[in-house]
């Protein structure tokens, strides 16, 4: 039977909890139990008052920040779901907002799939499978005849598309136990459409993801493609939020002389809210051709350049918890680990995880 979303919140205070879930037989699939994630929570939605469930930003954000980055705060990127099952096979049923399911240089795997990880025997997360939608609607059996035994298991949702709904299922008789949310603080990501997560294959593979597991955090991600731009009307939402750390990742965005404009501003907006919040700011990644190509090296050299300074005038006003990533170690000397010269492949996010992490472990260890 289903169940109501004020019955479980009474249980919900644990971090797991017991849900019945409601049983549908159909005519092409076998009897499965369906369980709609909305009633447990899903980890990385930052504001509750939201227009739709799997909005970024709340509904009040709507004609406070420009029209293009509350469009975009519709995507559900870097949102995900948890449960633990004994299940040796895994359903689900979801919609998303627009029938763009792809774009021409990121699958639809990436833009409006799913994916599937696993806890492995020590504990790790590791990729166990894809959705590749075809149409808005989809229903289907993401993974079979998966080894016997109980574990954890996450569902990153989609990165350039809105979540309409999410159902996960299992067979009937399967032990299905929904993990909460967590309630430590999350790392926060503000940021491009780098951050936003183009051109990962799939919703597991953005940086921020990346680091959530390897550093075992929560995460918000706030990217807006093409709309990172240091804005404090998107800052005034930031520090509504009782974040671990601040990571902002705005200079693919903006040219130098916006940098050297806004910088200090959303760093100073951030302190005066959170004033023991560290705040990671991070260089433009270099373009791939910039190696030959004089108008990329000089965008990439000159927007670094205002943001250091920037950086040095914050340190010399006293600003602490002040962190910097230096964006030639974002990306591979080999050039090789971007989809079109801007936006990373899935090795330029795990080279982007690699250069963030040992930063933010410093960050967040104070």
């Amino acid at each position: 039977m289903s169940f109501s979303r004020r019955s479980f919140l009474s249980v919900a205070s644990s971090a797991v909890a017991t849900v019945c879930v409601r049983r549908e037989v159909s005519a092409d699939e076998s009897a499965v139990s369906w369980a709609d994630v909305r009633d447990w929570g899903v980890e990385g939605r930052a504001f509750s008052d939201t227009e739709k469930y799997f909005d970024r930003l709340p509904a009040r954000a709507k004609g406070v920040v420009r029209d293009a980055v509350w469009n975009l705060s519709r995507h559900s990127a870097g949102m995900l779901v948890r449960f633990r099952t004994d299940a040796t096979e895994i359903h689900a049923d979801y919609s998303v907002t627009s029938s763009n399911l792809a774009m021409p240089h990121m699958p639809a795997t990436g833009v409006s799939g799913l994916d599937l990880y696993a806890t492995d025997t020590d504990g790790s997360w590791k990729w166990v499978a894809v959705v590749a939608p075809k149409t808005q609607q989809v229903k289907t059996k993401i993974v079979s005849g998966i080894r016997a035994g109980e574990r954890d298991y996450a569902i990153y949702l989609p990165l350039y598309n809105g979540t309409e709904t999410l159902r996960v299922g299992v067979p009937m008789g399967a032990k299905f136990q929904p993990i909460a949310p967590r309630t430590q603080s999350p790392i926060l990501f503000y940021g491009t459409s780098i951050t936003h997560g183009a051109c990962a294959s799939r919703p597991g593979m953005p940086h921020p993801a990346i680091l959530g597991r390897r550093l075992n955090r929560p995460v918000i991600n706030l990217g807006f493609s093409g709309n990172g731009r240091m804005e404090a009307e998107v800052g005034q939402f930031l520090t509504e939020l009782d974040t671990a750390a601040y990571v902002i990742d705005c200079l693919p965005n903006m040219a130098a002389d916006e940098v050297a404009a806004k910088t200090e501003p959303l760093v100073q907006q951030l302190r005066k809210a959170r004033p023991q919040t560290p705040i990671v700011l991070v260089e433009d990644r270099s373009y791939s051709g910039s190696w030959l190509l004089d108008g990329q090296r000089e965008r990439n050299t000159s927007s670094r350049a205002a943001l250091k300074a920037a950086y040095q005038k914050l340190l010399d006003a006293g600003v602490t918890g002040l962190h910097y990533v230096d964006g030639e170690s974002l990306l591979g000397a080999d050039r090789d680990d971007t989809t079109d010269g801007s936006h990373p492949s899935d090795l330029g996010f795990q080279r982007h995880a690699d250069a963030l992490e040992p930063i933010l472990r410093r960050a967040l260890e104070g």
